[in-house]
């Protein structure tokens, strides 16, 4: 069973033990991401989480950073999303204090060099071409882009090249002091750990965060009343497209509904779109189907790669099988195989210490409450044909479509016509 304790300065502590395994994973989670950055830092949670990396006190440059893991053969890395950012290490049961040691290190004391951040600007450049060179990914970024536009859950979470270039120390360390606080933190431990001595643990190596208040985010503006086509050129063999609709976000009541939805359309092999789109068209190697809510914002969106003279084909025939599954309810066995595969697949994935603490980590960052995965399977369960087919109907409508590819395509008029 998982703990969860609040101390005074409002940091959150959660230990998820775990006895069948020989792993303990530290992770720390701040509650800040590309949502809460203005234009002229956009990108400042994706470079500060870079900068961690690159020295202490204690350990004064990059190569005692990694060493001090790779000595023990233990994983580590950082991560940045539109509403936070993470630090993590995975060692052996026994190496749990070396891990909690380094990542309290480097989130309470990294010194951001100056030096180190002008090199850095190089990397994280690098990074966004990485991304705009693969179709595969830019075509996420764009359909960002497409649904919020210019607002920062619109813009890309490594920021531009232009806000990389203008990125000072005195930004990074100003942001750092805005956001990395007790209030806004979360720290959990899952493992072969016990409760008591990890928390004490935690208490000692955190002793040191800053209690402060913390600069909230912005809120997203919505706003579509017809179907909407975003165009990026590019001369490719494939066209990538992200097809797809506004739906719920984090804490509406029917965002289970959303994701079995979701399955049903793309999320398996046997699902509807993969077994139409590849299988019986054969018009795509990958074609798959997500529901994603976050705590402001939500969709449901179709990615595939396909020819690209088959592009108006592939397009018709997902906004067919969107159109079919809201006029006709979804037969109980197909029911039933979805949501068998999402709490199976939750049940693999929760088998290590780091997708646990993961888990249980933003639950609580995101939400401010923790259900148990078995509480999820139950309200998963829950979800009837007929909620299927009343969310479909609401989703499925021509004023929530999106259409975002990248192409050899300069005209979207073929594409809307379609849409509606």
């Amino acid at each position: 069973m998982h703990k969860k304790i609040t101390l005074k300065n409002g940091l959150r502590i959660i230990t998820v033990p775990q006895k069948s395994t020989q792993a303990v994973t530290v992770l720390v989670l701040v509650g800040t991401g590309s949502k809460y950055e203005q234009r002229d830092i956009s990108g400042i949670s994706h470079f500060l989480e870079h900068m961690f990396f690159k020295g202490t006190k204690k350990r004064p440059n990059k190569l005692e950073i990694a060493e001090t893991l790779d000595k023990v053969g233990g994983i580590y890395n950082a991560f940045t999303g539109e509403d936070y950012t993470g630090y993590f290490a995975k060692v052996e049961a026994s190496k749990f204090e070396l891990a909690l040691d380094w990542v309290s290190d480097i989130f309470l004391n990294s010194l951001l060099p100056e030096k180190e951040a002008e090199r850095e600007k190089g990397v994280i450049t690098e990074e966004i071409n990485m991304i705009y060179d693969n179709p595969m990914a830019h075509v996420g970024i764009l359909w960002s882009k497409l649904l919020y536009g210019d607002q920062p859950a619109g813009w890309d979470i490594a920021g531009t090249k232009e806000t990389v270039a203008k990125m000072t120390q005195q930004k990074l360390a100003d942001y750092m002091k805005s956001q990395y606080v007790a209030s806004n933190t979360v720290i959990c431990v899952a493992g072969k750990i016990e409760n008591s001595h990890a928390i004490n643990k935690i208490r000692e190596y955190f002793s040191g965060i800053k209690s402060a208040a913390f600069n909230p985010k912005a809120a997203v503006i919505e706003r579509q009343t017809q179907p909407e086509c975003l165009l990026h050129f590019k001369e490719t063999d494939q066209t990538h497209l992200c097809f797809g609709v506004r739906g719920y976000n984090l804490f509406h009541p029917k965002k289970y509904v959303q994701d079995v939805l979701g399955v049903i359309l793309g999320g398996m092999m046997s699902s509807r779109l993969f077994m139409e789109v590849r299988d019986n068209l054969g018009l795509a190697y990958y074609i798959r189907t997500e529901a994603d809510a976050n705590p402001d914002t939500g969709y449901l969106v179709t990615q595939a790669g396909v020819d690209n003279k088959n592009t108006e084909k592939a397009v018709s025939v997902i906004l067919r099988e969107y159109k079919r599954i809201s006029e006709k309810k979804v037969p109980a066995n197909e029911l039933k195989k979805a949501k068998d595969y999402i709490t199976g697949k939750m049940a693999l994935l929760l088998e290590s210490s780091d997708a646990l603490a993961s888990f249980y980590g933003s639950e609580e960052l995101l939400q401010k409450e923790i259900l148990t995965p078995e509480q999820m399977y139950a309200k998963i369960n829950k979800v009837s044909a007929n909620d299927v087919l009343l969310v479909a109907k609401d989703i499925f409508q021509p004023g929530k479509l999106n259409l975002a590819l990248i192409g050899p395509f300069r005209e979207k008029a073929s594409f809307l016509k379609i849409l509606k």
